[in-house]
């Protein structure tokens, strides 16, 4: 048995979730999240909570298992509280904005960089050098983080570029040799 996927999921006080065969529509304060499963894991709904089982133990329905109970829980959290991918600029004269719906990026190219927020996402930049991503979608968060961290990845030397804010970056000594 999956120790994660016979963990049962509770259902906050706020959110709705609805069961149509294999389609779960979850919706809460933050938005309505609709997720189409595989048809071989059955998702029961008791009272307040959430719970996934397999038919049998043959290998793809044990890989499913696992899987649709973290994804039937991620839809519930984002649902509730939504979630938050924070990142930090570094660089001199490294920077952030918003415009509207558009992030506008001037990390060390001759031009800025203009990204457009996808739908459901929100972009906040409370300094110049912070930039925050909130949605209620787990995949779409982490998707955009990583698309506007890609645009300038930080380098190790000096650690000039976009990383996430608990990333730790491993630096490199650089030249040596200078004094023969």
């Amino acid at each position: 048995m999956s120790r994660i996927g016979k963990l049962p999921i509770a259902i906050p006080a706020g959110v709705d979730v609805t069961i149509d065969g294999s389609t779960v529509t979850v919706k809460g304060p933050k938005g309505t999240l609709t997720r189409q499963f595989h048809p071989n894991i059955a998702i029961e709904k008791n009272e307040n909570t959430l719970s996934v089982t397999r038919p049998d133990d043959a290998q793809q329905n044990r890989a499913l298992h696992g899987l649709t109970r973290s994804l039937l829980a991620n839809m519930v959290t984002g649902a509730n509280d939504g979630f938050r991918k924070d990142l930090e600029v570094n660089g001199v004269g490294y920077r952030a904005q918003k415009q509207g719906n558009q992030l506008i990026l001037n990390v060390g190219y001759s031009h800025q960089v203009v990204m457009d927020v996808p739908e459901g996402l929100t972009v906040e930049v409370p300094a110049p050098s912070k930039i925050a991503i909130l949605g209620s979608d787990k995949q779409k968060v982490g998707q955009f983080a990583a698309e506007v961290r890609e645009k300038r990845p930080p380098e190790p030397y000096k650690g000039k570029g976009i990383k996430y804010a608990a990333e730790v970056i491993r630096r490199k000594e650089g030249k040596s040799g200078k004094g023969k």
